[in-house]
């Protein structure tokens, strides 16, 4: 089926990563996620930009250079090539990779402030703010710490605590210090720049709900209109690592506003370059299209400020931004203490093959905020699987009878229905991919590469190479099983294509394009000899690598915790002896106790994201009776609701129903997990029925 497409000029960007440290696994789920897209579009025929740059700004990087004896600038070169080095490997293909400490960045800045303050936009206040009187230095609100004056956790940060949550003005610390030089801070005045954000309100309520906007993500813009939007700070003190104000010595830009103005001085770096328009792209009216993808955490920057900045400076706004969700390992967030915080190159050490995380990423991906889970275990399993099990298997099965029995020249049916099938689903998967719904694109290839292995073990290559007079038709089986391997390696190309780029070798045709759907493998066609092309994935790599990057978190003490005296240490432990024999107690129950709980065998009728849940999945149980069950599982890290249809688990019946914000929860399912990974459901053997009693 052909996929009728007009020429695009579409302009992409992801958000620009900080020069302060290595890209990491969490990191590479946006630019993995862009690059697909990217790819995809590209494969469609459109012409399509994709820039980024390390941001580089701010006093972070000012005080880390100060601290290894470099500047500023050495230590951002030297990020930028680890940075670089890291996107090429996982075959993140940006048409170009910058800095925002570039002399473009300067120009457009300084121009875009300009703009903003001829437009009325600009004013200045006296503020008052921590000073460090031994660093001569205004700090920022993460480089204050102290008591929290809610709950007095000690060393908490200056604008949010990490015990309780709770967000103040570095003003409220108690005993606040400096995490620069230790000193206590004062008060001191400044004057500062702001942009007046409260002016835009009318008009950032109308753009963020004009379709530019995820509904979930115009709805959480929507909460900060509620309490009217506040002028924003766009200025700095030296000393500060940024582009000085016009006009205004000792006054620095923001990070936060040059940043963004980064993808625009990458794109027009690039436009140098290859010669393009600038202007094409960025003008008010231009008819070319602006993507960024960005991470939640960032969406206020990127919806908010950022297109005020550019309607009062006379810009263009993004066509769409896209917002993903974050990314935890084994249902939790990264941990060093667990080895799961680990670094794109660590991966690359001890995984090797960047493809295998691009084509997990994908599976869990799809179009909305929600996070998602690398569960080591499933990813082991997935990629064994998925692709050497199901689709690499088609080739492997079948490419060597064309080249020892036919001299590498195939001999495709006129008519396969197989090859038919998997032709009819190019424009489903074109959609999914359009749309971001990867894992949706995903699901439905590796359902045909199941058809065509069907296929494979159907005609059985092998028993047919035994017997006389079925020459023909073994060519016949193997060449229509490499038109298949063909079709489904063109829509993997987006999420695998260097293992594409290998596949185009090996069957000896032109790069593929989403144009060539229509067309097959000709008579006659003469491949080239099969190679190994991909090998299982050993969970000792897997356990290697959470190994390496292990690290030893016990806390240091603090001030307080070492000046504690010998009574409250003994009371500290007296009290911990206490709960430890309590809990030991506690951890018998009577069979009396245990022939209250109804355990029943249900079947997965039906199973759902929640909006707005990032945990849970809503489960439609069978348990045997008329109506069915509704129950809200905290599975959803571990599990694509899609994989457990019609699947039998086990669920506590009597349970009482519990009024949740996202409806009533008619039960619960049972479901394993420690250190190591889950939740995982717990599942029955075959035979077991929906409504069954567990005993």
């Amino acid at each position: 089926m052909a996929i009728a497409n007009t020429p695009r000029k579409i302009l992409v960007t992801s958000a620009l990563p900080y020069a302060n440290g290595s890209i990491h696994l969490g990191h590479l789920v946006e630019y993995i996620q862009t690059d697909i897209w990217v790819r995809f579009q590209k494969m469609q025929g459109h012409t399509v930009h994709y820039v980024c740059a390390d941001d580089t700004h701010g006093t972070p990087i000012m005080l880390r250079a100060e601290k290894e004896g470099i500047t500023p600038e050495t230590l951002i070169g030297n990020v930028h090539k680890e940075h670089s080095a890291d996107f090429s490997e996982f075959l993140v293909a940006f048409d170009n990779y910058y800095s925002t400490n570039a002399p473009e960045n300067k120009e457009l800045s300084q121009g875009i402030y300009k703009k903003l303050k001829a437009a009325g936009k600009i004013s200045t206040k006296t503020i008052e703010q921590f000073y460090d009187p031994v660093k001569n230095m205004f700090l920022p609100d993460r480089f204050i710490k102290g008591e929290c004056p809610k709950c007095h956790a000690k060393d908490q940060y200056g604008d949010s605590c990490e015990v309780c949550g709770a967000t103040y003005n570095p003003t409220e610390l108690i005993n606040a210090y400096s995490a620069v030089s230790g000193a206590a801070p004062v008060r001191k005045e400044t004057e500062h720049y702001f942009f007046k954000l409260s002016e835009c309100e009318d008009f950032l309520k109308n753009w963020t709900r004009s379709g530019t906007l995820q509904g979930e993500a115009a709805n959480k813009m929507g909460e900060w209109f509620e309490n009217g939007l506040n002028d924003w700070d766009i200025s700095r003190d030296a000393p500060y690592f940024g582009f000085e104000i016009p006009d205004a010595p000792g006054k620095y830009f923001y990070v936060w506003l040059d940043a963004p103005i980064g993808y625009m001085a990458s794109f027009k770096k690039l436009c140098s370059d290859k010669g393009f328009d600038f202007d094409e792209y960025w003008k008010q009216d231009s008819t070319t299209e602006l993507y960024h993808f960005i991470g939640k955490d960032i969406l206020y920057f990127h919806a908010l400020f950022w297109p005020a900045t550019l309607e009062y400076s006379g810009y263009r706004k993004p066509t769409q931004i896209f917002a993903h969700g974050f990314l935890t390992v084994n249902g939790e967030k990264m941990s060093k203490s667990r080895g799961t915080f680990i670094t794109a190159r660590s991966y690359l050490d001890h995984i090797k093959n960047p493809e295998y995380l691009r084509y997990y990423y994908a599976a869990k991906l799809n179009s909305t905020m929600e996070d998602i889970d690398l569960n080591l275990e499933d990813f082991v399993a997935r990629v064994n699987s998925d692709l050497v099990g199901k689709y690499i298997n088609i080739a492997s099965r079948t490419a060597g009878f064309i080249n020892k029995r036919f001299e590498g020249k195939l001999n495709p049916s006129a008519n396969n229905a197989v090859v038919a099938e998997i032709k009819a689903a190019a424009q489903l998967l074109a959609d999914s991919y359009a749309e971001r719904e990867y894992g949706k694109a995903l699901r439905e290839i590796m359902r045909l590469a199941d058809l065509a292995n069907g296929f494979v073990a159907e005609k059985a290559p092998w028993v047919l190479a035994k017997q006389e007079g079925q020459d023909a038709l073994l060519q016949e089986v193997c060449s229509d099983a490499l038109e298949m391997f063909r079709l489904l390696t063109l829509y993997l190309k987006p999420v695998l294509p260097k293992l594409a780029t290998e596949i185009e070798q090996f069957l000896n045709i032109a790069p593929l394009t989403w144009a060539v759907v229509d067309a097959s493998l000709p008579v006659q066609h003469g491949i080239n000899s099969y190679e190994h092309l991909i090998t299982r994935v050993d969970i000792k790599q897997i356990e290697a690598m959470t190994e390496a990057n292990k690290e030893n978190l016990q806390a240091t003490p603090t001030p307080a915790a070492v000046s504690a005296t010998h009574s409250e240490q003994r009371h500290a432990q007296h009290q911990q002896n206490e709960a430890n024999a309590e809990a030991e107690e506690a951890a018998y129950i009577s069979i009396d106790d245990f022939t209250k709980v109804d355990l029943r065998i249900a079947r997965i009728a039906n199973a759902e994201h929640v909006e707005g849940a990032e945990k849970l999945l809503k489960l439609t149980l069978d348990i045997g009776e008329e109506k069915p069950r509704q129950v809200f599982a905290g599975i959803k890290s571990a599990y694509d609701p899609a994989t457990l249809v019609g699947r039998l688990t086990v669920m506590v019946a009597n349970l009482a129903p519990r009024k949740m914000k996202f409806g009533l929860s008619e039960g619960m399912v049972l479901a394993a997990s420690d250190e190591r990974g889950g939740p995982f459901i717990l599942s029955p053997d075959s035979g077991a029925q929906p409504g069954m009693r567990v005993k």
